[in-house]
């Protein structure tokens, strides 16, 4: 049993059963459903069915990040056993969380100055985040050190690739990512854009697929041309998807034929409460190993 903790937050869109199995702690992000508070608790508290409902029946959603003041309440009961921390955030590119672990850690060190708490910007979001969870388990369960751990997240995490797609721009124009000229000429065209998770691990648009379709194939090329080996990738492959598991499934199955010596069958997931708020249902993502991000 290693002597630390390895932590994220809810956002790297695992499910609660999957967490738990890995031995990875997580604390809950927040969303707002029609002025309602929930936690961003893995659709315990809501259903992603019924989240993503509410939102197609035209409620509004509005997320928050974890605050200082969560942080340490979370981190606290693990210090006071003796454990250390490392806890890999939400990517910087997306959401400001990091600076207030930051703040916790520092708080914290203070009461507890034997003890390690480390913070690292996971670069990365949804399922993909999960990715990279799940193999920092893999090299804890393998007897990596903390330290070691740490110095592998940071030197490797940026081969983590991540690929989306949208066939519904609606919640991308209502919160203002898309303007509505460009997505009521999107949407008559039937153009579904991909895009992915750049080296500072922000969202960007890189091409205008016209018809779901050709962007499903298009997505699975992405894998093809930048998974480590390429079509021999012998990795773990997620999928995440915001109500629209056929088209995800689709994805997978052109994966599975394409990659026949993956780790296991491809897992998919759903886009968790807070980045569904912004995506809306539509929404599939695909997770892969491979070309280290350099734009």
């Amino acid at each position: 049993m290693s002597d630390y903790i390895l932590s994220c937050c809810s956002t790297a869109d695992l499910s609660k059963e999957h967490f738990n199995k890995r031995n990875i702690s997580y604390i809950c992000f927040h969303y707002e459903l029609d002025g309602v508070q929930y936690a961003d608790d893995l659709g315990v508290s809501m259903s992603f069915e019924d989240f993503y409902q509410a939102m197609k029946d035209g409620a509004d959603t509005k997320t928050s990040q974890i605050n200082a003041d969560e942080f340490i309440e979370y981190f606290e009961p693990f210090l006071k056993e003796g454990k250390d921390i490392i806890h890999l955030c939400l990517s910087s590119g997306i959401t400001g969380v990091m600076n207030s672990c930051i703040i916790a850690r520092e708080l914290l060190l203070e009461r507890y100055p034997n003890r390690k708490i480390y913070v690292i910007d996971s670069l990365a979001a949804s399922s993909g985040y999960g990715l990279l969870m799940d193999k920092l388990a893999d090299l804890r369960d393998e007897g990596m050190s903390i330290d070691e751990l740490r110095d592998w997240a940071e030197a490797n995490k940026l081969r983590l690739n991540h690929w989306f797609f949208s066939t519904d721009l609606t919640f991308y124009i209502k919160g203002g990512r898309v303007s509505k000229p460009a997505g009521y000429v999107a949407n008559v065209l039937n153009i579904c854009p991909l895009l992915n998770v750049d080296y500072q691990g922000r969202l960007i648009p890189r091409f205008k697929i016209r018809g779901k379709n050709k962007v499903i194939q298009t997505i699975a090329q992405k894998m093809i041309d930048f998974a480590d080996d390429r079509t021999d990738y012998s990795g773990k492959c997620y999928i995440s998807q915001s109500a629209c598991y056929d088209d995800a499934k689709a994805v997978a199955d052109i994966v599975k034929e394409k990659f026949p010596n993956l780790d296991g069958d491809v897992l998919i997931n759903s886009i968790g409460t807070t980045i569904g708020s912004h995506t809306g249902p539509g929404t599939v993502a695909l997770f892969f190993w491979g070309d280290e991000r350099v734009d």
